[in-house]
């Protein structure tokens, strides 16, 4: 069994490499792509809290069913102001597993090795926004007032109207649903994605969500 000196001297360690890790993942990676901070707060609040979690209960006998149950909540999380696009929660999963694993990790694992796992997780994330993230398809749902535009005939006009109102450069629209008694259909707009800030859609009658990933 551990001794109160060996966990002291243990916590320490294997939080300042948990923290450079998600500082990294966070503000290195997630912020300079997305380039907004909405969810830097949460994604380091939630690092944080998940390790401290897993760090004190690994060294707490508990039943099985009680340990999936408390996983299988930060496996649901959603949060239900807004809709969190699918490369947000993609973050969110990677910093619940990197809190996880640098939790659990004991006394045979050294900080070296520990250290070098998480640099190969921000190396790949690394990788996969410089190579497959960067002519990547994003999407905008819109709420749109012209459905007279939906006619198949009108698909020029529709997506030249979309282009004047957004400023950006539409790919192409899928319609989501038709509020005929509102004369509002919802649309689903297709664009490559920009490496700068995206901006928000002003001309829009009403933006349903923000940038998410196809």
């Amino acid at each position: 069994m551990e001794t109160i000196t060996t966990q002291l001297m243990e916590f320490p360690l294997q939080l300042l490499v948990h923290l450079a890790s998600l500082f990294a993942v966070v503000f290195f990676l997630y912020q300079k792509k997305i380039g907004s901070k909405e969810f830097c707060f949460s994604y380091v609040a939630i690092g944080v809290v998940v390790f401290a979690l897993c760090f004190l209960l690994e060294r707490v006998k508990l039943e099985l069913g009680f340990a999936l149950g408390l996983f299988a909540i930060f496996g649901i999380i959603r949060y239900r102001t807004i809709t969190i696009p699918i490369k947000e929660m993609t973050y969110l999963f990677v910093i619940i597993g990197i809190s996880v694993i640098n939790a659990l990790s004991d006394e045979s694992i050294s900080i070296l090795l520990l250290s070098s796992a998480n640099a190969g997780i921000f190396i790949c994330l690394a990788l996969l926004e410089a190579f497959l993230a960067k002519s990547s398809e994003r999407s905008i749902l819109v709420r749109y007032e012209k459905i007279e535009n939906l006619q198949k005939d009108r698909r020029d006009e529709l997506i030249s109207d979309l282009v004047e109102r957004t400023g950006i450069d539409v790919k192409s629209v899928r319609t989501e649903s038709v509020d005929f008694l509102r004369d509002t259909a919802d649309l689903r707009v297709y664009f490559e994605d920009q490496p700068q800030k995206p901006e928000t859609v002003a001309d829009a009658p009403s933006a349903l969500s923000s940038y998410s990933d196809k």
